[in-house]
């Protein structure tokens, strides 16, 4: 199933399929070593959905939930 990470249900792994956006957006997401076919596991979504709190890469990462729908992801 192909959705952004935004949609992944906490405790799920996702793997990564494609990023959006341009420039320094792209960039961010790029230097937080999100690139393509890096699994992300959800730790923890805050109540109101932002921030999301995964690991990759052996890293505790927060992303804001408008970065998370930049990213395309496969569970």
């Amino acid at each position: 199933m192909i959705t952004n990470l935004r949609e992944v249900k906490v405790g799920q792994t996702a793997k990564v399929r494609k990023l959006y956006g341009e420039g320094a957006v792209k960039r961010r997401i790029m230097d937080m070593g999100i690139t393509k076919g890096v699994e992300i596991y959800v730790r923890k979504v805050a109540p109101l959905g932002d921030p999301i709190e995964v690991n990759l890469r052996g890293y505790e990462l927060s992303i804001r939930k408008a970065d998370a729908e930049m990213i395309e992801v496969e569970i």
